[in-house]
């Protein structure tokens, strides 16, 4: 294997460990030091793949896109109703994300950046699935762009409540009755 390759199977490694780290204690409470130790480097050995604690944070959000990453062309609102089931099967990914969200919206938070652009282009891939699904008005009336962040807010409030009350809230049940609200069938 060449270099290149060892050295991105190497930032693989330390994203995944990140990742782990920054689920178990959140962002402000990770250590660059315990991401380190997971992955068996010194701390300085990490600074070679990730010169900051920021630039590891931005690549393990980076990371997670391309791990969950689908054409956008593609989605579809039955398949929004697949990857809330999905998300269900995997609660560290989901802990995580929740909680540099929410982090995030301190001014100074190295990730408010990378979350303000993601939902920007979220809430236009959920107007275009929409838009797909109704064309330029939904049941309701409302047009695809009023309804994408409503959509989003859904999402990513079923998530929340889940994380924290997994056995009063089921997320993906309660995602398939918005379906419904929105006009779709009812799954058989």
């Amino acid at each position: 294997m060449s270099r290149g390759g060892r050295n991105e199977d190497r930032r693989g490694e330390i994203l995944r460990a990140a990742l782990e780290v920054i689920s178990e204690r959140g962002y402000r409470a990770a250590s660059l030091a315990a991401v380190a130790e997971r992955v068996g480097l010194t701390q300085q050995g990490l600074l070679h793949h990730f010169p900051t604690k920021e630039a590891l944070l931005v690549g393990v959000l980076e990371a997670r896109d391309q791990w969950d990453a689908t054409p956008r062309e593609s989605w579809r609102l039955d398949l929004l109703a697949a990857l809330v089931d999905y998300n269900a099967t995997r609660p560290a990914i989901v802990r995580t994300f929740s909680a540099l969200l929410g982090e995030s919206v301190t001014g100074d938070h190295p990730a408010r950046a990378y979350f303000t652009g993601r939902y920007a282009v979220v809430r236009a891939d959920m107007a275009a699935i929409l838009r797909t699904a109704y064309g330029e008005r939904l049941p309701s009336g409302l047009k695809p762009e009023q309804a994408a962040p409503l959509l989003v807010a859904v999402m990513d409030g079923l998530q929340y409540q889940w994380l924290l009350d997994p056995e009063a809230v089921d997320m993906t049940a309660a995602f398939r009755d918005f379906l419904v609200l929105l006009g779709e069938e009812p799954p058989s």
